[in-house]
């Protein structure tokens, strides 16, 4: 036996998960590291051998697909031959009876309130904090820090005040602010921006002076939730709408803002990331038990609510904590607490990877998906039980989005999963929640079905349009060459699908038990264009939609004040379906591209790739900002690697590029991208080093795309991180 591993009841688990869960995890929970480790055992035993069966038969439609383009190549597609074909291999399967899904024990973040959703590594401790923190955000901060606000005629980011601060932003900052208060909290009379005291009535109603004197009320007096003050003296007013709160924080000698207000108010706080995922999937790089007991470390340490980080700002070493609840006075008398953290969901990995973290008794990996369910439930249970100070789930539910499932069966063997995890550690039955990731073509085209394999546990339906993307271009590979990346993301298929996710969701009774969820933005700097566009996520009935930090959050959360989405959902429930035949459309190129078109798409493509393989094999870094040939910041994770590196694959395939012309790309945006971190120490270059662990592992997810199942860049990826680990110790 490897003495790096300990044996339990026939499993080898390496010791730094051993020593956590016996040390960290374990105790409190009523559960004895032993059994936890013999039950994991069995479910290995028991669901394992189903696993690879549902692998082999992802292979085999796909082998199946590529056979049937291969005999009509250079034909068109005919969409009702084609549907045939899916049902006859098993693809698209028959829809059954309508139903309504019937979850229970939800909290209402995700049943009822709609807000932004952060997505964040659990495996960073700064970022996995500050994410929690981000139910609450500073509107001044959010607008000051960022591009809706112009920096023209001197209004930049520095300035004379304190900490460079610069009074004729702020001035903008505000006046901004307040007519975001005119538009989601209207005065009956007059605007925010000319009250200069809020105060109580002697009924206890909100009550704004305007100018010298003139006193107005909201005009829905119902949007008054509550307030603080000190001496008589308003300190906090909370206001609602549409089921999100606004708190107004008065302090008049606030030096920043509120001393220079007239009604010394010195920011404005926003309900903003209504939940959060703590992901171990898409954003992390955790390739073996080191990286996997950090990420679960730090779980642990948020179902505890003792998670904290370390850093230093301004040369001073500070300490951030997850923050506690907020309290407040109610209009109606006593007082009460709203949440002061997201309601946090886990991310587990998707049922194709195996890890090595754990061993069966022959030396074979286990599915890692196995290893997150219980690990992750077993420290969940600091939560239910309350054995911390903090509380995640109010109802006593445990959250788990499943990534990358291609189908009800999928969907089927999770839910025995989790019944079987839920058994193990002595769970009430469905206490493990599902969020289903509408991210793979087989779970799009049979939505319904899958949602109705998870009737009593889902929680969350969500389309993510960048593994979507990646999933479109793989399955369809041999049908022919494929549109420049973004044209693909005008073309009906995914709009079709898009609309599709909301109205199965509606359909199947999701809103008052499940969120329905929209994906990414992708430009984390560029906050403004995500302002302009991102509004039409809840206008399309989606009550959550991805954001890449805790300022996106705060910013997005304005657009849930503009668009009830619960109305939203009852106008949608009375419209058509979107087009199966349109979400089965592949988007094929469909004219001569030039040579200037051809060469931009392919160094784009591959400095992206570059950028983002580099720190992952390199330096563990999962999810970067990664700028591209405009120096344009982009979030890059698998799945825009994924898109990237299968478009390549595509290309090459159907000889609108050669393998030179690839080796040549990549060699010359590797100098590219050795230039953008030259101011890392941690980077390792790859110009003049072609025959290092990056450069090779970002050529390979390329050159060998046709051959990696579905297009996951996993296998290739870890087998470089590993070997790099390994050379250094």
């Amino acid at each position: 036996m490897n003495p790096d591993y300990v044996g339990v009841d026939g499993l080898q688990v390496a010791r730094p998960l051993f020593d956590l869960v016996r040390d960290e995890i374990a105790p409190g929970t009523g559960v004895d590291p032993d059994s936890f480790w013999r039950s994991l055992g069995e479910i290995v035993n028991k669901l394992e051998p189903g696993n690879r069966k549902l692998l082999e038969k992802r292979d085999r439609l796909q082998k199946e697909i590529d056979a049937w383009h291969k005999e009509r190549s250079g034909e068109p597609i005919d969409n009702e031959e084609y549907k045939s074909f899916l049902i006859e291999i098993g693809y698209l399967i028959p829809e059954g009876p309508d139903f309504k899904v019937n979850t229970q024990n939800v909290d209402r973040e995700l049943a009822e309130i709609a807000g932004p959703q952060l997505v964040v590594p659990l495996t960073i401790e700064r970022f996995a904090t500050n994410a929690a923190n981000a139910r609450w955000g500073s509107l001044y901060d959010a607008l000051y820090g960022y591009d809706l606000i112009s920096e023209d005629r001197g209004a930049g980011k520095k300035g004379d005040g304190p900490g460079g601060y610069n009074s004729r932003r702020g001035a903008r900052v505000i006046a901004y602010a307040k007519k975001f208060l005119d538009d989601a909290a209207a005065l009956e009379s007059g605007s925010h921006a000319l009250v200069t005291q809020y105060k109580l009535d002697g009924n206890k109603e909100l009550v704004a002076v305007i100018g010298d004197g003139d006193e107005t009320y909201l005009a829905d007096r119902s949007q008054f939730a509550g307030f603080n003050e000190v001496d008589g003296e308003l300190t906090g007013v909370l206001l609602k709408n549409n089921g999100i709160h606004i708190e107004i924080q008065i302090d008049r000698d606030d030096e920043t803002a509120g001393k220079y207000d007239s009604a010394g108010v010195k920011g404005i706080l926003l309900e903003a990331a209504v939940t959060t995922i703590q992901d171990l999937e898409d954003s992390v790089s955790a390739v073996d038990a080191d990286d996997k007991a950090v990420a679960y470390g730090n779980w642990n340490k948020i179902m505890k609510g003792t998670l904290e980080a370390t850093f230093t700002k301004n040369g001073k070493e500070m300490i951030r904590e997850l923050n506690p609840d907020r309290t407040y006075t109610s209009p109606k008398g006593g007082t009460f607490t709203l949440p002061g953290r997201s309601l946090l969901l886990n991310r587990n990995v998707g049922i194709h990877l195996y890890i090595d973290a754990v061993l069966t008794e022959d030396g074979e990996p286990i599915p890692e998906g196995f290893l997150d369910a219980m690990v992750a439930s077993l420290a969940a249970v600091h939560d239910l039980k309350r054995n911390g100070r903090l509380v995640n789930s109010r109802t006593g539910s445990i959250y788990f989005v499943k990534p990358k499932l291609h189908g009800p069966e999928e969907v089927a063997a999770t839910v025995e999963l989790f019944a079987d995890v839920e058994k193990a550690l002595g769970l009430d039955e469905n206490t493990i929640k599902i969020g289903i990731m509408d991210e793979e073509r087989r779970t799009t085209v049979n939505l319904k079905e899958c949602i109705r394999a998870a009737e009593e546990r889902i929680v969350f339906i969500n389309t993510g349009f960048l593994d979507r993307t990646g999933d479109e271009i793989h399955t369809s590979m041999l049908a022919g060459a494929m549109l420049r990346k973004e044209e693909i993301k005008q073309q009906r298929w995914l709009l079709a699908y898009e609309d599709w996710n909301v109205d199965i969701g509606i359909e199947c009774g999701l809103p008052g038990h499940a969120q329905i969820g929209k994906g990414m933005w992708v430009m984390p700097d560029n906050l403004k264009a995500m302002y302009g566009a991102k509004i039409a996520h809840p206008q399309a009935g989606a009550n959550t939609a991805w954001v890449p930090s805790p300022s996106a959050a705060t910013i997005h959360a304005m657009h849930y004040h503009y668009v009830n989405v619960e109305g939203r959902q009852k106008e949608l429930a009375n419209r058509d379906r979107a087009s199966l035949d349109d979400i089965l459309t592949i988007p094929l190129l469909d004219r001569e591209l030039t040579p200037q078109e051809i060469q931009a798409e392919l160094r784009n493509n591959a400095q992206g790739i570059l950028g983002y393989v580099s720190r992952w094999v390199g330096q563990g870094v999962g999810c970067s900002k990664v700028p591209n040939l405009e120096g344009i910041n982009l979030m890059e994770d698998l799945a825009t690697l994924r898109i990237s590196s299968q478009h390549i694959a595509n290309w090459l395939e159907w000889d609108i590029v050669t393998e030179k012309e690839v080796g040549d790309t990549f060699r010359e945006m590797a100098a590219i991208v050795d230039e953008q971190n030259a101011h890392d120490e941690n980077y390792s270059p790859m110009a003049g080093n072609t025959a290092g662990d990056e450069f090779r592992a970002a050529l390979e997810i390329v050159s060998g795309g046709l051959d990696l199942p579905n297009g996951y860049t996993e296998s290739v990826l870890r087998a470089h991180r590993l070997a790099v680990k390994e050379a250094r110790g």
